[in-house]
């Protein structure tokens, strides 16, 4: 039977992962709200992610090689590049593991920086 479509994806996902994926996420989801506590659930790109002003914010979701950050935009992954290290990276992924972790500020950086995007699109 169909599950039925939630308002509530990423909270969602998170509490459907196995440890030690439900922590990491979990506490990514937690930092993103005391940084944007006014983000609303959603799913952009087919993944579970927080939205600011209707658009997406960030993402982290789990993958086959550890774990994904998505801030859904190239500049702010370039802008925070001094604080991913040697992390693996992509124009719209910074990849980590738990053995490889995403510095804390690094996350705020990402969040940080795509929220000023988008808030300066939506402002002009």
């Amino acid at each position: 039977m169909p599950t039925e479509p939630t308002d509530r994806p990423v909270t969602d996902a998170i509490a459907a992962l196995e440890q030690p994926a439900r922590a990491v996420l979990a506490g990514w989801h937690a930092r993103a709200l005391e940084l944007e506590p006014s983000t609303t659930e959603g799913v952009s790109y087919g993944v579970p992610a927080l939205r600011h002003r209707g658009r997406p914010l960030i993402a982290v979701a789990v993958t086959a090689a550890g774990y994904s950050v998505y801030p859904f935009s190239p500049a702010a992954i370039v802008a925070s590049a001094p604080l991913l290290g040697d992390l693996r990276r992509s124009k719209g992924a910074v990849a980590f593991t738990d053995a490889r972790p995403l510095p804390r500020e690094a996350f705020d950086a990402l969040l940080l920086a795509r929220r000023v995007e988008i808030d300066a699109a939506l402002d002009r």
